[in-house]
């Protein structure tokens, strides 16, 4: 065989697999379009791996692995290098006894403010009992892309507080004490709580009134207004803009649009909330914005965190 012939070959197998969060296959297959064969959450596509705002972690260069023994096929990642976290799919028993053969990765729930593992993190899983699916590169740090955070339980109002740990925590960046945040849809206060904990000043924005626990935090100021009826100018600079308000993608679409005209916001977290059918267009738009980034948390629902930075 030709050089020009392996060559060809290798691009005609070149794929990427995208891993769903557990209820989200739907979303993630409309996305990719041209899904060639999927294992449970775990989709595959051809091509080299792209952005999917619904994977909840991507196998950048996935290969198969002969596997014709336990130990074999511990001996051949381990080859590769010594950090994997399983995708338990399918052959159960078998799969366990082959991590058993792998040194042990922490899975311990992170402490908010610490920074993500800087250790690479592979992904496998078997595809039959004597092949292995295997990435040694992944789009996410966390097994499984699931950032899992050590919870408070008595503090925040809601469990929205972390969705934004998660976000905050994947960009590496979070707002500093004295700097100035508006909280769209604030009530009850989730993210509110989070940014006055971190030592932000917040302008909290809701018709709704704010958990009086969270009202009552020092540097929390709440306006009770509707987030669209107040233009930006109104508010003025701030360093961080913040929506988890319940509104159609479009809407929401059009919210930031005017922030980002105004200039007036240095940085933004929003979550896009779908209502019904998942709104492909208007979350192709957001992905389109210069500077943002799209993705689904582990600790989103039906909705995507758009950040801006």
């Amino acid at each position: 065989m030709t050089r020009t012939c392996r060559s060809r070959r290798r691009t005609l197998e070149t794929f990427a697999a995208y891993l769903a969060a557990d209820g989200f296959v739907e979303p993630l297959r409309e996305e990719l379009g041209d899904v060639s064969a999927e294992y449970g959450r775990l989709l595959v596509a051809p091509g080299p791996a792209r952005d999917a705002a619904w994977a909840q972690n991507v196998w950048l260069d996935p290969v198969r692995i002969p596997a014709p023994s336990i130990g074999q096929a511990a001996k051949a990642l381990r080859a590769i290098q010594r950090n994997w976290s399983l995708h338990a799919h399918a052959h159960h028993r078998r799969a366990t006894l082959i991590a058993g053969e792998l040194p042990k990765v922490s899975a311990k729930p992170m402490v908010f403010g610490s920074p993500v593992p800087a250790a690479p993190l592979g992904a496998w899983m078997l595809l039959d009992p004597q092949t292995m699916l295997v990435s040694a590169r992944c789009s996410s740090p966390f097994p499984d892309g699931e950032c899992r955070f050590v919870e408070d339980r008595s503090g925040p109002p809601s469990r929205a507080y972390l969705k934004l740990w998660e976000a905050l925590t994947l960009a590496g960046e979070m707002p500093r004490p004295g700097e100035r945040c508006v909280d769209l849809g604030a009530s009850p206060g989730g993210w509110t709580w989070v940014l006055a904990k971190l030592g932000a000043s917040v302008l909290a924005i809701d018709k709704a009134p704010l958990d009086p626990s969270v009202a009552a935090m020092p540097g929390v100021e709440l306006k009770q207004a509707s987030a669209f009826g107040l233009a930006p100018e109104e508010i003025g600079p701030v360093d961080w803009l913040f929506s988890d308000v319940i509104c159609y993608p479009a809407r929401l679409f059009e919210l930031v649009e005017r922030w980002r005209a105004s200039g007036l916001a240095r940085r933004m977290v929003c979550t896009i909330k779908f209502q019904g059918a998942t709104d492909h267009e208007t979350a192709r738009r957001f992905a389109a914005i210069p500077g943002g980034r799209l993705r689904h948390l582990f600790h989103n629902k039906h909705e995507l965190c758009w950040t801006s930075f």
